[in-house]
């Protein structure tokens, strides 16, 4: 079973960075795809960013491309999210989700594992 717990959202103004960080439980996590996804108030939860088990393949929505950075530490059971140059827009309760089919995919229905989920809210 795996478990997984956001941290590190807050209340920046536009032009200001964050790193979100994700801790994982589970003695497989090394395997599992990760990803990130984030839900804006009335909106579906998008897809964000994703990284393979050895942390070379890394995938990003064209809206954060350039800004956000994916990463992951297996000795640390940790995935992060640094995010840079952080706009209005990018305001939503921000997830990290686990795929043990390591499919790397776009939908958050491929994710069999999610976390609680961290607040970034991007003031103007």
């Amino acid at each position: 079973q795996v478990q997984l717990v956001e941290s590190g959202g807050g209340l920046v103004q536009a032009g200001d960075s964050l790193r979100l960080s994700c801790i994982a439980s589970g003695r497989t996590f090394s395997s599992y795809t990760m990803g990130w996804f984030r839900q804006a108030p009335g909106k579906e939860r998008g897809f964000v960013a994703a990284i393979t088990w050895s942390g070379t393949g890394r995938r990003y929505a064209d809206s954060v491309k350039g800004r956000f950075t994916i990463s992951r530490d297996n000795a640390k059971n940790t995935v992060y999210l640094q995010m840079n140059s952080l706009e209005p827009e990018d305001t939503a309760v921000y997830y990290c989700a686990a795929d043990p089919k390591r499919a790397m995919g776009l939908l958050a229905t491929g994710y069999d594992y999610w976390g609680q989920g961290t607040q970034v809210t991007v003031s103007s």
